[in-house]
């Protein structure tokens, strides 16, 4: 899957999706992007799954999303946190359908 990390996700988590194109919003030029907008960007290059540590990003959408949605929930979003989240990332994106929301707890 084509997979883009919000601002708020450490870089260092995309090494850890193998199998998966995944890039940051900073790199691909989305850092100054508002939600909405960000949304549509994604689609326009292509990106199928956004993951995120922002909780409120659902509450922010007032229509269908056009891309499907991980929520990281957790105390942080230092890199080992984000990395504690890969095998459940991985085993998400086998699934996950555009359109759908999840929330992932933090990985124990």
């Amino acid at each position: 899957m084509r997979v883009l990390l919000d601002e708020s996700v450490p870089r260092a988590l995309g090494f850890e999706l193998e199998g998966h194109f995944v890039r940051t919003a900073q790199s691909v030029g989305f850092s100054t992007l508002s939600n909405g907008k960000l949304m549509q960007a994604m689609v326009e290059m292509g990106f199928e799954v956004l993951i995120t540590f922002d909780q409120n990003l659902p509450y922010q959408q007032n229509t269908r999303l056009p891309v499907a949605i991980i929520i990281l929930i957790a105390q942080n979003n230092r890199v080992e946190t984000a990395k504690g989240f890969a095998g459940s990332i991985l085993r998400t994106l086998t699934t996950v359908q555009i359109g759908q929301l999840v929330r992932l707890p933090t990985a124990t």
